[in-house]
């Protein structure tokens, strides 16, 4: 979890300083790119805070009214980032973006001053587009850098198979964020310099509109997969089955009557399972059997938390 804090801490410094820096540029420029540009990095900012919530309750120790912890306030967080702060965030940058290209005007382009030198206040935003690329592309490696772990430790194919199966949507939002930041940046970087290169504002507010799109389009999906684990979750098919073939292969076992898994917060799995003992089997070695299935169920994933046995 120290990690998932890490990558999260990194994302919320660099988003809230890129910002203020985005607005600066919008109120120099008129530039409709800029101003949903600053949308998704305030959205971006509340995201990380959201998610520093999550993880702070995750920290929390099991009490009687949660038996299990605190570990779904992740889940919760998550998915609340992608309807309030995100959806939000989008549809505001879209219909900015949608509304600048029904009724089209030239930028108001203001022109600082410094050290004695005027130039146009186009480059401000060209300066600071550029600015939220390097710094989002930090966050985004250090994200990479943890997700890629994630894939390692549970041989997964790659991250189209960590976006279906990662219980740690902390990572998870962090790195879909600072890669649709990065893309954000670049579309709003691109729109600025056509409408600056032709004059024609239309590529500015085209850039507005693309950007709240892909937000909405963020949204959708981390909502969508947030919905999975808050609804209960099992672990992934081919994980269970191998949880399943510990059981079934042990010398005391003659059948699993039941089995069950269920994400309790990121990495945090709880098993049920109703087994069938072998005839003649007392009641102190029975509970020595299942101690052992117990050990070596949690041996072969480091996920599993709590496993109850049901003797049959």
């Amino acid at each position: 979890m120290a990690s998932s804090k890490s990558v999260v801490i990194a994302a919320l410094v660099a988003n809230g300083a890129i910002a203020v820096l985005k607005f600066v540029g919008y109120l120099l420029t008129g530039s409709p790119s800029m101003l949903s540009e600053t949308y998704h990095s305030v959205s971006d900012t509340g995201n990380q805070v959201f998610l520093l919530i999550g993880l702070r309750y995750d920290e929390r120790s099991a009490t009687r009214e949660h038996p299990f912890g605190y570990g779904k306030a992740q889940f919760f967080y998550s998915f609340l980032v992608s309807v309030l702060l995100f959806g939000i965030a989008g549809w505001e940058s879209a219909t900015h973006g949608y509304n600048a290209i029904m009724h089209p005007h030239a930028s108001e382009m203001a022109s600082p001053t410094l050290l004695g030198y005027t130039f146009p206040g186009v480059w401000v935003n060209y300066g600071v587009l550029i600015g939220a690329i390097v710094f989002e592309s930090y966050a985004l490696r250090k994200a990479h850098a943890n997700m890629a772990a994630q894939i390692d430790e549970n041989d997964w194919s790659g991250f189209r198979e960590a976006f279906r199966k990662t219980s740690d949507v902390t990572v998870l939002t962090a790195l879909t964020e600072d890669t649709i930041a990065m893309a954000g940046a670049g579309i709003a970087l691109f729109g600025v310099f056509l409408t600056r290169y032709t004059g024609n504002p239309l590529y500015d507010a085209v850039g507005a509109l693309l950007i709240g799109l892909l937000l909405m389009g963020f949204a959708l999906a981390l909502a969508w997969e947030n919905k999975r684990l808050l609804l209960g979750e099992s672990l992934p098919a081919s994980d269970e089955t191998r949880l399943r073939g510990i059981v079934r292969n042990h010398d005391a076992v003659t059948d699993i009557v039941d089995f069950r898994t269920v994400y309790f917060g990121p990495n945090a799995v709880v098993v049920a399972a109703d087994i069938a003992f072998a005839d003649g089997i007392d009641t102190t070695a029975m509970n020595d059997h299942i101690t052992e299935i117990e050990d070596a169920l949690i041996a072969a994933n480091s996920s599993i938390d709590k496993v109850y046995i049901e003797p049959e």
